[in-house]
């Protein structure tokens, strides 16, 4: 099978081929950990680990790198707003962030480096780019250090920008550059900013730009040249033109294919820390939303498509997503569980299609179609291989519904046994009451329940329940 991309470098749909057979390296811009994270941060976490899961499931060995900026600008201004250090905001919001990721089920990456972990990699970087006459301290003895944009003629390469359109790159203060589109590869310690966030470097005091951030870890992690390189579209200008420009100025040969993907908006705007439209996973959950059919909200759309989200959006995908869920547990009840093998041809040739999962996912709802009919035949072994089709994609998607991941994915997993015998009980009064025809009894449990959040479904085997609307 061929994994075709859309390569951004080139504006095209090209066959993927690693660097090294059976291996790729994928690096993935993380966040800035300045505030908590929100479901448009969590689209990109999602995305990446869907390609991450298709890679693996084809055969391939993934090292996957997800980086975190844990210094920024934003940062050091909340430091000195709130009092509190830089380094406690960005720890307290990776928490959450963390949980986040094990909460809508992403893989955890092969290593997550810490911007401030990796200062000496991005002085060795800059050095070498100030050797090669491509960077240069800045005049004043700032202790500033830019990138020379003039000295690389591929610039704007990716993004289709031009040099000589650019304002600036928006340092401020604007200290002792050449021209406005030279960006700051180190920042000369300011009077104004906590002490704490500076680290001694050949130009002085000071700490890292952002992008020579991802450049240095990167090539820490996944040596001088690797597969992937992914991150938002609002990425692609000035973040990855800048990593291209100051990576191969050094000589190294970076990311052979770059994959961005498209916004999250709310309204007319992406949703945006700054902006202050943000909508997190809490928020999503107390709308009675379970983790399982957020992921399934953000991953089911092409990485290339913009979400435009809205409430009533995000219910239906958790409707349709409970249709799946119903499918496979009536399913499971009858023939077992079964073991996940391989995914149907269709469903293959979707997912090497630039990733096409909202063709995938007709498969997986065809598929269903068949099962729903073998059931209602007591086709068993049509059951069997539906199921088992069924599951296996759904795993490439990270949304198998017996996934040990989701056993606790409503946040109270540690109530799990309890709530199973609460509603055990429930159900045996129920049953109580029907055996002796006082219908109203039995509806007055089942209603209460429903009112809980508990719906119950009859069938041949007996009630079942589940958490969740019924629609």
């Amino acid at each position: 099978m061929t994994l075709r991309l859309h390569d951004t470098a080139t504006r095209s749909v090209r066959d993927f081929v690693p660097k090294t057979p059976g291996q790729v390296g994928v690096y993935l811009c993380g966040l800035t950990v300045q505030s908590p994270p929100h479901i448009g941060h969590l689209r990109s976490a999602v995305n990446y680990d869907v390609l991450r899961r298709w890679l693996l499931h084809t055969g391939h060995e993934v090292t996957f790198i997800r980086n975190i900026t844990d210094v920024d600008d934003k940062l050091l201004v909340k430091s000195l707003e709130q009092d509190r250090p830089y380094w406690a905001i960005a720890f307290a919001n990776k928490l959450v962030l963390d949980r986040d990721y094990a909460t809508l089920n992403v893989l955890p990456p092969t290593y997550e480096p810490l911007a401030t972990g990796h200062i000496p990699e991005m002085h060795e970087l800059i050095g070498e780019l100030i050797d090669r006459g491509h960077a240069y301290p800045s005049a004043g003895h700032t202790g500033d250090v830019y990138f020379d944009v003039a000295t690389y003629p591929d610039y704007g390469a990716l993004s289709g920008q031009k040099p000589e359109d650019m304002l600036s790159a928006g340092e401020s203060p604007e200290r002792g550059k050449r021209q406005p589109a030279d960006f700051a590869l180190w920042k000369g310690l300011k009077s104004e900013e906590p002490a704490d966030a500076s680290w001694p470097s050949p130009w002085g005091r000071g700490r890292p730009g952002w992008h020579i951030e991802c450049s240095a870890m990167a090539r820490r992690y996944l040596g001088d040249e690797f597969d992937i390189h992914g991150g938002g579209l609002d990425l692609t200008f000035p973040h990855h033109e800048n990593e291209i420009a100051q990576s191969r100025s050094a000589d190294l040969p970076f990311a052979r294919y770059w994959v961005h993907h498209a916004l999250l908006n709310l309204g007319e705007a992406k949703m945006s820390k700054s902006l202050g439209n943000v909508i997190d996973v809490d928020s999503v959950t107390a709308m009675g939303i379970r983790p399982v059919e957020l992921r399934y909200y953000l991953g089911t759309p092409h990485y290339r498509s913009r979400i435009d989200y809205s409430d009533d959006a995000l219910r239906e995908a958790a409707v349709t997503y409970r249709r799946i869920e119903g499918f496979v547990h009536r399913a499971a009840e009858v023939v077992g569980p079964g073991r996940p093998m391989d995914v149907p041809p269709s469903f293959a040739a979707a997912m090497n299609d630039d990733l096409n999962t909202s063709a995938a996912l007709a498969v997986v709802h065809d598929t269903i179609r068949e099962g729903n009919t073998a059931l209602a035949e007591n086709d068993e072994t049509g059951v069997r291989g539906a199921l088992t089709a069924v599951r296996a994609m759904l795993g490439v998607l990270g949304l198998d519904p017996l996934d040990a991941a989701w056993g606790g994915s409503d946040r109270g997993g540690d109530l799990k046994p309890v709530v199973d015998g609460l509603v055990s009980l429930a159900l045996e009064q129920r049953a109580q009451a029907r055996g002796r025809k006082d219908w109203a009894a039995a509806d007055a449990v089942r209603d209460q329940l429903k009112n809980a959040g508990i719906q119950v479904e009859d069938t041949p085997t007996g009630p079942r329940w589940t958490v969740g609307e019924q629609h």
